[in-house]
């Protein structure tokens, strides 16, 4: 049963509407907030067929506010430069065949896995555990690098990634309920804008059918796609 927060939340945002952006995060605030900052996404609805190889929408955008997250980082590299880079620039987890068995044994606490070059022929063995959770390491996301000390660093700085799942949904972290409407917007400006460049050529039809956005424990609000995409 929905809570009566949540009820109460639901009043206010007329479900038939696609808001202007402003209004959409003016209304927001308004909403009653739970005990905890709530994690915000940006939810689209998307005009392409994913089972198609080239129909795969994928990138990551960096939030021009942050995502307000603290994200873990774990860094695949053998002992040299690349690893030291890695623990100056603030890596929570450097290794190379430690970390391997680690991963092999189930283990995946960490939120971003960046592996060099060199440690990818024997991390890509890692498929079935870091695959499904959407963990492993790829060079179109910027996690597999020799510059290790700056992906870590654009990752902890607020750069997300984002990928289209089976049933043609894509979600994307925007920030948290406490930032200001104005944080907010600049990053949700910044992600359709990702979302838009990483259009695939052979997509027809509308790209973006809708876009909803939405706090962990409050009901979606629907937005004027062509409003956003046309500023």
């Amino acid at each position: 049963m929905p809570s009566k927060r949540y009820k109460k939340a639901l009043e206010q945002v007329d479900k038939t509407k696609s808001y202007e952006l402003k209004e959409a995060l003016s209304l927001l605030e308004k909403l009653p907030k739970p005990k905890f900052d709530e994690t915000v996404e940006i939810a689209f609805r998307l005009g392409v067929d994913p089972r198609q190889s080239d129909q795969m929408v994928r990138g990551t955008v960096p939030l021009p506010n942050g995502s307000g997250k603290t994200v873990k980082v774990l860094v695949f590299a053998k002992p040299g430069p690349a690893a030291d880079a890695a623990k100056e620039a603030g890596a929570d987890h450097v290794g190379f065949d430690d970390m391997i068995k680690q991963c092999t044994d189930g283990w995946t606490d960490f939120d971003v896995a960046i592996a060099t070059p060199e440690a990818m022929v024997e991390v890509r063995k890692l498929g079935r555990v870091l695959g499904p959770r959407g963990l492993m390491p790829n060079p179109k996301t910027g996690t597999v690098t020799d510059d290790t000390a700056s992906a870590v660093q654009a990752v902890k700085a607020g750069r997300v990634e984002f990928k289209v799942d089976k049933t043609s949904n894509l979600a994307v972290v925007a920030g948290k309920r406490s930032f200001s409407a104005e944080k907010l917007e600049e990053n949700i400006r910044s992600i359709f804008d990702a979302v838009v460049r990483a259009k695939p050529a052979s997509s027809k039809g509308v790209y973006i059918k809708s876009a909803t956005v939405t706090a962990t424990m409050s009901p979606g609000i629907g937005i004027d796609v062509k409003e956003v995409t046309a500023a």
